[in-house]
């Protein structure tokens, strides 16, 4: 029985010291200041094509969040500048510090029917952007970046940006207020399908006609693999089959070429003689010496975008 009840004791001490530790500590969170922050509602727009700047555009929609449900914000100042990565070199912006391209008011923050903050929706266009930054539509690249930045002024003078947002507010998806947006450059490709094609000459003299299939690469965005990169020429020259080879024909904002090996281990690139909507005549060579001369039609309301 002594045992019996020295272990209750003891037990009983134990489970009451440890409930020491959830007293509610005396914190005076009426005293703390309130931030305001721009969660991200929509990216309704955040690529420029490269092949249609002057239909493109930097378009978001936004919620204010602060004590006063979006109440306190002043204004939200936009602002961008123009990055490059030079090979060999490294990072190129223009202009050195991000610069004003368009400045939201209060008034522009609304009700809406989904939340209690105040929203806005807005949109910069590419060509805004590009004069914005000192530069011209034909010094823009494909793979270049337009850095935007937003910078919220409230009615106490306070603001705040990418140099005060903490990391958890700028990237959590509740809070998705990162205050900058990178705008790509992209280059949409869309060579995917089955062509006929009119060899036009080989490594053996034969001419013919055939087809080809070019498979998008779901992990490299403009990349297709050819079924036969020496498109028949070995069936109609030896014959040989294709088998196992891994070629690839590359589209980088228009220009193509040819990367990849065939079952033997030899290399393979291309050379386009010229590009018209209806055909795209192009000569593919590889390591071995082999050669050939081919002419693919374009399929009916797919019409080649200009390659070269």
């Amino acid at each position: 029985m002594l045992k019996y009840s020295f272990g209750l004791l003891a037990t009983a001490l134990i489970f009451l010291s440890s409930c020491r530790d959830f007293v509610e500590p005396n914190v005076p969170y009426s005293e703390f200041d309130n931030g305001a922050y721009l969660r991200t509602i929509a990216r309704t727009s955040t690529t420029f094509n490269f092949f249609n700047l002057a239909g493109s555009k930097f378009a978001l929609t936004l919620e204010a969040v602060d004590k006063e449900d979006g109440a306190t914000v002043e204004t939200v100042e936009i602002r961008v500048r123009h990055r490059r990565l030079i090979a060999g070199v490294g990072l190129k912006y223009t202009p050195a510090n991000d610069v004003l391209v368009k400045t939201l008011q209060a008034s522009d923050f609304k009700p809406n029917d989904q939340s209690r903050f105040l929203r806005t929706a807005f949109e910069i266009t590419a060509a805004e952007a590009i004069t914005a930054v000192g530069l011209t539509p034909a010094q823009i690249a494909g793979g270049d970046v337009f850095e935007f930045r937003l910078v919220l002024n409230d009615k106490f003078g306070r603001v705040f940006s990418t140099n005060n947002v903490t990391t958890n507010v700028a990237g959590a998806p509740f809070y998705a207020s990162p205050f900058q947006y990178n705008v790509s450059v992209v280059c949409p490709s869309d060579l995917a399908g089955t062509y006929a094609f009119d060899a036009l000459e080989t490594f053996c003299g034969k001419t013919f006609s055939g087809s080809t299939v070019w498979t998008a690469v779901a992990s490299v965005a403009g990349a297709y693999t050819v079924n036969d990169g020496t498109f028949g020429a070995w069936n109609a020259c030896y014959p040989d089959t294709w088998g196992s080879g891994n070629v690839r024909i590359n589209d980088a904002c228009g220009t193509l070429t040819m990367t990849g090996t065939d079952k033997y281990g030899d290399s393979y690139s291309m050379k386009v003689l010229s590009s018209t909507p209806t055909v795209l005549t192009f000569e593919w060579v590889n390591t071995y010496g082999e050669f050939g001369t081919v002419a693919v039609k374009s399929n009916a309301g797919k019409p080649w975008p200009a390659l070269k």
